[in-house]
């Protein structure tokens, strides 16, 4: 068996096997969720997640209408994840102190009131603060996550997590094609109208399902469990290697998702936002990634999965460079690198949240900071890249984040080859709890 997670019992954890949620609140058993909240769950994710991707397929057309240059249309992107970063470091860790359904009924709420600024804006200081607060609330999506993982059993747990991941990419990925389509019938507003009115309804859904239990985490404090991110970074080791190969995944993830417009909108290929949003249906292939690499980890695989994962993401640059004159290659690389993504994800979340399911909310949150960071980058510097060296930029810009993120994965298996394995610590894991 591969470690990377506690292995001795510590005080506040509950018996192996029980949920850290407690026994049996609304719509949880022992092994975790029921197969109809946890349904519920991932479609709460896929849709919650949605709202950071909705833009990708029409930074061109916003942009042509706000006035935003090319080299500057990435940042609608960019600040919707510094709003879901600040979310991640203020949000998610309350998950830790208060009613986690409340709590995600409420953040659902807000994202409809970063929706409709969206939708309403006249002009881009209004837009790029409504992309901000959507992006802030949208971090509900790491609550869901922290939820499943702490009212999950062991022997379940990366298998919920992977449900629940296969929701979060069917929302990233649909909701370009969605975003595309209404975009060329009804303009871009009319997205942001609908993302408002499902952020009303699936509260309502979420604050009626949802168990009413509050977390239990004896002595924890709100800033303690803010400043858990820097604690877990610094005192950690094993958190330390999978969240920064998690920035640099998702750093090329972001190059990817927020170049691809400007190659199918620009002149090799000039397509309409319908036909671009189509494009992310091939990266569908990354929900049976997300729930494998998920039943992988509960057998002790996840450090094996990483590795031949983040090889592959590497080569699928290969494939994806292809793309100013192969649309059949461009497909592929989707495929292989959302489907690499995925799986790194996945084996990285159950490693980390594995014998600490009590402080799930703020290891989740403290995780997804890099995640957020990453992403940022990515879509960041993709655009001006794209502007000076054209897609072939772009795609070495992707193809280096990918190397960086197998090195640092592979430095770190060679340094612990030979070393005992030893476990994530305590201490720095309740980080928020003392």
């Amino acid at each position: 068996m591969e470690t990377g997670s506690l292995t001795q019992p510590s005080r506040g954890l509950p018996p192996r096997g029980v949920p850290a949620e407690g026994p049996s609140p609304q719509g949880l058993s022992p092994q975790g969720p029921s197969r109809r909240l946890l349904l519920l769950l991932a479609v709460l994710a896929g849709v919650m997640v949605a709202n950071l991707y909705y833009g990708q397929p029409l930074l061109e057309r916003i942009g042509a209408e706000m006035a935003i240059p090319v080299a500057g249309v990435g940042w609608m992107v960019a600040l919707s994840q510094a709003g879901y970063l600040l979310g991640l470091v203020l949000l998610v860790p309350l998950g830790d102190l208060l009613n986690r359904g409340v709590l995600i009924s409420a953040q659902v709420a807000a994202t409809a009131v970063g929706s409709t600024m969206v939708a309403i804006a006249s002009s881009q200081a209004v837009l790029l603060v409504g992309f901000v607060v959507l992006g802030l609330a949208s971090s509900v999506v790491q609550t869901i996550v922290a939820f499943t993982a702490a009212s999950s059993s062991p022997d379940n747990r990366g298998g919920n997590i992977g449900t629940v991941t296969a929701g979060v990419v069917s929302g990233l990925i649909l909701a370009r094609t969605v975003a595309g389509g209404m975009t060329d019938l009804w303009g871009w507003r009319s997205v942001y109208v609908l993302a408002a009115a499902g952020g009303i309804v699936l509260a309502v859904a979420a604050f009626l399902s949802l168990p009413s239990r509050r977390a239990t985490r004896g002595t924890v404090r709100y800033w303690r469990a803010v400043l858990s991110v820097a604690v877990l970074t610094r005192s950690n080791p094993i958190f330390r290697v999978r969240a920064v190969t998690t920035m640099l995944l998702f750093a090329s993830f972001g190059v990817l998702w927020s170049g691809m417009a400007l190659l199918l909108s620009g002149p090799a290929w000039n397509l309409p936002p319908s036909v671009i949003g189509l494009f992310g249906l091939a990266g569908l292939v990354g929900i049976l990634a997300a729930s494998k690499a998920g039943a992988a980890a509960d057998r002790g695989w996840g450090q094996r999965v990483t590795g031949l994962s983040l090889a592959a993401l590497l080569g699928s640059w290969l494939a994806l460079w292809m793309g100013s004159w192969s649309l059949l290659w461009f497909m592929v690389g989707i495929i292989v690198l959302d489907a690499a993504v995925q799986a790194v994800h996945v084996s990285s979340q159950t490693l980390i949240v594995a014998g600490a399911e009590e402080s799930a909310s703020s290891i989740i949150g403290s995780y997804m900071v890099f995640y957020s960071v990453g992403s940022a980058v990515g879509a960041a510097t993709v655009a001006p890249v794209y502007d000076t060296w054209g897609w072939a930029g772009a795609s070495a810009l992707g193809a280096v984040f990918a190397l960086a993120a197998l090195a640092v994965w592979g430095t770190d298996r060679m340094r612990t080859a030979s070393a005992p394995k030893v476990g994530l610590v305590r201490s720095a894991q309740r980080a928020g709890a003392e």
